[in-house]
């Protein structure tokens, strides 16, 4: 299939797709002609690279454990990074998954840290504006 039934058929933009390509994550096979070729298979991993992305990992996270993708089960990716200890858990990418986990716990606390404080200047140091109305 071409690039635009590819990406619709994985929930991407071809934009996205060919960015995939880009870092490795998908290959595309070319005609004779030199357009993109997408198979059920590249469909596969490329709705598991999107269903990681969405649960927030980085194109470099995934990246680290692409050579994983292959191996997904019908499933996907929920057997790769699994709720149950040791239940089809993969090694690589349940590391990779906790190091971005405490990635975005380290902003959260940042960010929080911030908006107190501006919170605090604006005189709404519980961050609430106090029960009074905004003007519009």
């Amino acid at each position: 299939m071409r690039i635009g039934d590819a990406a619709a058929a994985a929930g991407l933009t071809p934009r996205a797709l060919r960015y995939y390509e880009q870092q490795g994550l998908v290959t595309a096979r070319r005609t004779p002609s030199g357009h993109r070729e997408y198979d059920a298979e590249d469909v596969r991993r490329l709705r598991a690279v999107r269903e990681l992305r969405e649960a927030g990992l980085t194109v470099g996270d995934v990246r680290a454990f692409a050579h994983l993708l292959q191996t997904l089960p019908p499933e996907g990716v929920p057997d790769l990074i699994g709720t149950e200890p040791g239940a089809g858990r993969c090694a690589a990418a349940e590391e990779v998954a906790r190091r971005r986990l405490a990635e975005l716990d380290g902003h959260i606390a940042r960010l929080t840290r911030l908006r107190a404080r501006l919170a605090a200047r604006l005189g709404e140091p519980d961050g609430r504006p106090g029960g009074r109305e905004r003007a519009r």
